[in-house]
């Protein structure tokens, strides 16, 4: 999907239009990052129920409520929603510039997605609030907002002029188990950041409450739901920190691979990061500064992997061994 249109013929707009759809893109792909970490805020500060009423604040317009009012928790809730609000505001102005400037039938479709889900985020957001925070709308809510930001992500990586270049991938040297590992590693991301959102919105943060041990064993007794998420939370961030690295070595031994070097390195150094920053996270009791900076590092680890397997598929075909064996014979045949 992300290499077939470049046969397809442009429209003849300026170059301006389409720098400009870019700029736009990758300003509402940084937004929503920050719209993430934002509604990470909101939860590590117990804000989630600061303004009880939705789409309204207080029984006042959302736009129009005084900012002498924003005291407390309606600093972090009512913020959130504002943010929320330029955000789709900025996915409409960037779907309507791929239809008018951009003649790739899936980019338009991608655009089209990405402002139902804001719309349906936005419900979403809305209904945690009047239904006081239920778990399951909550973590949907959350994982809605990381599918989000990985649409925003493509948008912005797919009107790059450097993206835009490449007419074929380039064939090289790289096992095709590599290309299934980056799927792989993008696919376990989700569901990891899925483990997280689960263990955040059941209040089980502290079920385990020391850390690398686990409530003093290496495998905690699991004595309610609680120990068996938040187990399997670090379990998953020792396979996805265990896959970042194998993947990111992996490329960074293959130089023909140049086009995934900064998001791999730029993987493995964030995962870092978030590894550690789990770590702190148990360590000050959920502190609100590193609570939120671990919704923050989970959803930039995310774009980076999946920034790494795009990049993979749309600059490059993998070629085997015995894929490359195959072609030096059949040359030498025709010669």
């Amino acid at each position: 999907m992300m290499t077939g249109e470049t046969g397809m013929k442009r429209r003849n707009h300026p170059s301006s239009a389409h720098r400009w759809l870019h700029v736009l893109a990758a300003v509402l792909a940084v937004g929503t990052v920050l719209l993430i970490a934002k509604g990470g805020l909101v939860h590590s500060a117990g804000a989630g129920l600061s303004v009880p009423d939705w789409p309204n604040t207080y029984g006042e317009n959302m736009f129009t409520y005084p900012i002498e009012k924003w005291t407390g928790g309606i600093v972090y809730e009512h913020g959130h929603r504002l943010i929320a609000s330029g955000i789709g505001v900025l996915t409409i102005a960037v779907m309507v510039m791929i239809w008018m400037y951009d003649d790739r039938r899936w980019l338009r479709v991608l655009g089209a997605a990405a402002l139902v889900a804001v719309i349906v985020q936005g419900v979403l957001g809305g209904l945690t609030v009047l239904m006081q925070l239920p778990t399951a709308v909550s973590v949907s809510h959350a994982m809605l907002a990381q599918a989000f930001m990985i649409a925003t992500m493509l948008i912005a990586a797919a009107t790059a002029p450097g993206w835009n270049r490449v007419k074929q991938p380039e064939s090289v040297a790289a096992n095709d188990g590599l290309r299934r590992l980056l799927l792989a590693t993008v696919l376990f991301t989700f569901v990891q950041i899925l483990l997280g959102a689960i263990t955040r919105h059941t209040y089980s943060g502290m079920a385990i409450t020391d850390f690398p041990l686990n409530n003093g064993k290496v495998i905690p007794d699991f004595t309610h739901f609680g120990v068996m998420i938040q187990f399997a939370h670090r379990v998953g961030a020792v396979i996805l920190t265990a896959m970042i690295f194998t993947q990111g070595i992996r490329i960074l031994r293959n130089k023909a691979l140049s086009a995934l070097r900064w998001p791999a390195l730029l993987s493995i150094a964030m995962v870092t990061v978030q590894f550690l920053l789990g770590a702190t996270v148990i360590w000050t009791r959920e502190a609100i500064v590193p609570n939120t900076l671990h919704v923050a590092g989970g959803a930039i680890t995310f774009t980076l992997v999946f920034l790494t397997y795009a990049r993979a598929v749309h600059f490059y075909r993998f070629v085997g061994a015995e894929e490359r064996h195959d072609g030096v014979r059949l040359q030498g045949m025709k010669a």
